[in-house]
C-alpha cells in the first residue's frame, strides 16, 4: 500500500454493478479535482476474444469443460499485481486497453494510427505522469492466489456483489438483448465458469474494505426464467464495512432515508438511494486518502 500513490480497486464480475459504482467514483474524482490512472480490468485478460473461442474449443476437446475468463489460464495476475506495485513505488507501470466494440477500436485506431479490431487489445504502454491515484474496475481487484496476492498493494478495495440469483438474472438480459446470445448458451457459460468463479472471485469479497451488495425485493428464485431484471426501487443494498471506523454510520443514517443498521459494520439503505449511499461512503475514505498523500 501506498500513502503518496493509492491504488483503489473496484472489484465483482460482469453485470454485477461495477459500473455503477465507477459512475459514482467518476463523480467523486471531478468534484475533488482528481486525476487518476483509470485501468479496466478486461485489459489483463491474457487472451483476446479469438484466441480466447480457440482455446476454449481446444479445452472441451480435452475435457475441461470449466475453461473462463475467472480463472489464471486466461489473465496476467502477475502483470496486475506488478502493476499495483509498482504505482504505489512511483506512481507508474504498464497498462493497455481492451477493445470491447467498434467505437473504442475507431477510437484507439486513431490516437494509434493503427488497424486493431474489436475483441483485440492495444500495445502495452505507460501510465502518463502525474496522476494522483489509480483506479482499477474489473474482475480480479483483489485476486489472491499462491502466487499473487493483489490486497497487499490495494488501499481502498471496494467489491460489488448482488446476490447470485439477481447477478445471473443480470447477465441473462444483458448477454440475450446486448450481444444477442441464445438462452441455453448463456447458462452454459454460468455453469462453465462456476469452478473458478468460487475460487477466483468470490473470495475477493473478504479482502475489500467496502461491499455493496444488492438484494432483490421481488421474487427471483429462477433466475433462467425471469423476464425483467428487478430495479433498484425493488431492492436493498447492503453496505459492509470490514472496519466499522471507516463508517460515520449516525450521518449516514440522518442522510439516507429508509437506511438502518443490521450488525454493527453493516448499513441497509433502499435500493433507489444506491447512488447516494455510494457517494456519501466513498468520498471522505478517498479524501483521505488524498490528504495523507499531501503529507
Amino acid at each position: 500500500m501506498s500513502k503518496k500513490h493509492p491504488v483503489i480497486a473496484v472489484t465483482g464480475s460482469s453485470g454485477a454493478g461495477t459500473t455503477t459504482v465507477k459512475r459514482a467514483f467518476e463523480t467523486i474524482f471531478r468534484r475533488s479535482n482528481i486525476t487518476p490512472a483509470v485501468i479496466e480490468g478486461d485489459s489483463f485478460h491474457s487472451l483476446n476474444r479469438y484466441e480466447f473461442r480457440d482455446a476454449m474449443k481446444l479445452a472441451e476437446k480435452k475435457g475441461d469443460r470449466y475453461f473462463s475468463h475467472f480463472g489464471p489460464e486466461s489473465n496476467f495476475f502477475d502483470k496486475l499485481e506488478e502493476l499495483f506495485e509498482n504505482y504505489g513505488k512511483n506512481g507508474r507501470g504498464e497498462f493497455r486497453y481492451y477493445l470491447h466494440d467498434d467505437k473504442e477500436a475507431a477510437l484507439h485506431n486513431k490516437r494509434l494510427g493503427s488497424k486493431y479490431r474489436p475483441g483485440e487489445f492495444t500495445p502495452w504502454e505507460q501510465i502518463k505522469p502525474n496522476t494522483d491515484l489509480l483506479f482499477y474496475e474489473g474482475l480480479h481487484g483483489l485476486v489472491k492466489t499462491d502466487k499473487v496476492s493483489l490486497p497487499d498493494h490495494v488501499d481502498l478495495g471496494v467489491g460489488v456483489v448482488p446476490v447470485v440469483n439477481l447477478e445471473w438474472i443480470q447477465k441473462i438480459h444483458r448477454d440475450g438483448l446486448e450481444r444477442g446470445h441464445a438462452a441455453d448458451e448463456i447458462v452454459d457459460t454460468i455453469v462453465r465458469r462456476m469452478p473458478h468463479y468460487v475460487t477466483y472471485i468470490t473470495p475477493q469479497f473478504s479482502h475489500t474494505h467496502i461491499n455493496f451488495q444488492r438484494v432483490a425485493t421481488v421474487d427471483t428464485s429462477n433466475p433462467f426464467i425471469s423476464r425483467d431484471i428487478p430495479t433498484l426501487d425493488e431492492s436493498f443494498v447492503i453496505i459492509r464495512f470490514r472496519i466499522p471506523s471507516m463508517a460515520d454510520f449516525p450521518n449516514l443514517l440522518t442522510m439516507i432515508n429508509g437506511s438502518f443498521m443490521s450488525r454493527s459494520n453493516t448499513i441497509v439503505v433502499p435500493g433507489g438511494k444506491m447512488g447516494m449511499a455510494i457517494e456519501l461512503v466513498l468520498t471522505p475514505l478517498i479524501q483521505e486518502l488524498m490528504d495523507k498523500k499531501k503529507k
